[in-house]
């Protein structure tokens, strides 16, 4: 029986890292699970999950250069998930906004980019001629007062 990418085997965790855990395969290969490939939720230690000498289900997900990588939540059937009912009301929603609630802004027209442009400059400049005179006036810079 050969490897092959989608087959399911039946494994040995032989050895166990920070960033996975070794499984000996049949016909002796070794193959990783990485941390990330052990369970659907966040692991933070993977010595929670497995432990050396475990018998587990893997699913070989690639074969590369002799190295096989290994997925225990991909080895788990899952029923599907159904397919999501179609949306009773199917209007873009634009149109549901004009219809919903009133919105305050209705009558008013939007900033275009150049003056919404033009007041951020305008207060940048203020905040930083703000800025810049209370640093100088800390450090005694030109034209700070001392007294």
């Amino acid at each position: 029986m050969s490897i092959e990418v989608g087959s399911k085997l039946q494994g040995k965790v032989t050895g166990i890292t920070n960033f996975g855990a070794f499984v000996e395969l049949p016909e002796g290969s070794t193959g990783l699970v990485h941390i990330s490939e052990v369970a659907d939720n966040y692991v933070k230690d993977i010595n929670d999950h497995l432990k050396v000498g475990d018998q587990i289900e893997v699913k070989v997900i690639n074969v590369k250069d002799g190295k096989i990588g290994l997925s225990i939540k991909k080895a788990i059937d899952r029923p599907e998930r159904p397919a999501r009912p179609e949306r009773p009301d199917s209007k873009p929603y634009s149109q549901r906004q004009r219809q919903g609630r009133p919105n305050d802004n209705r009558n008013s027209r939007p900033e275009n980019f150049e003056s919404k442009m033009a007041k951020f400059l305008k207060d940048s400049e203020d905040r930083l001629s703000s800025l810049k005179r209370h640093t100088e006036s800390k450090r005694g810079g030109r034209g700070a007062k001392r007294g």
